[in-house]
């Protein structure tokens, strides 16, 4: 693990911006989410929803330099800290942008921003809250990969199907796609 970014974290964990778990412990949570991405060819672009203090944005900017990671949070102190972060963990391939994703839906429905190869979102809002919000800026053949509870299937029929979504659990995440390209 890299010690500059687990101190970062570290300092994200002291000014509140998660929970009390072990640093080390969320770090190899949100490793999940970069198992989830292996094979996405560079250059692609990522989208941490609601990053809090950047999990697991950080982390996969970190494994994964050579990808465009967005931190998306509507908080100023968070975003700013992470601009920060950002800086001192020399990731010149990570922004930050402090906004809510409604402001980005718009942004994207107007044509002045693009929709990404993939969202992800760690504890970003109620299951269908934070499905829709990805689904809106989600790129047509990319990936959507949420957090998922150690049991149990949160995600109704009816909304994947509304939203053209399919999904499949993969370790502590689940991975959503487009109904036209395969899981």
């Amino acid at each position: 693990m890299n010690p500059a970014l687990l101190e970062t974290l570290r300092t994200a964990q002291r000014f509140g911006f998660f929970g009390g778990r072990a640093i080390e412990q969320a770090v190899e949570h949100s490793t999940e989410f970069v198992v989830a991405i292996d094979d996405l060819a560079a250059p692609a672009s990522v989208l941490d929803l609601g990053t809090g203090g950047g999990l697991p944005g950080l982390v996969v900017a970190d494994a994964r330099p050579d990808l465009d990671v967005v931190l998306l949070d509507r908080r100023q102190k968070r975003t700013d800290f992470l601009q920060r972060a950002v800086i001192g963990l020399r990731q010149p391939r990570t922004t930050v942008r402090c906004a809510d994703v409604s402001e980005l839906i718009r942004a994207i429905d107007s044509g002045s921003a693009t929709r990404f190869d993939v969202v992800m979102a760690r504890g970003f809002g109620p299951p269908e809250f934070t499905l829709r919000a990805a689904a809106a800026v989600l790129a047509p053949q990319g990936r959507i990969v949420i957090s998922e509870p150690p049991e149990g299937d949160r995600w109704p029929p009816d909304l994947l199907a509304e939203l053209g979504l399919s999904g499949r659990r993969r370790g502590a995440v689940r991975i959503f796609r487009h109904l036209t390209t395969s899981t």
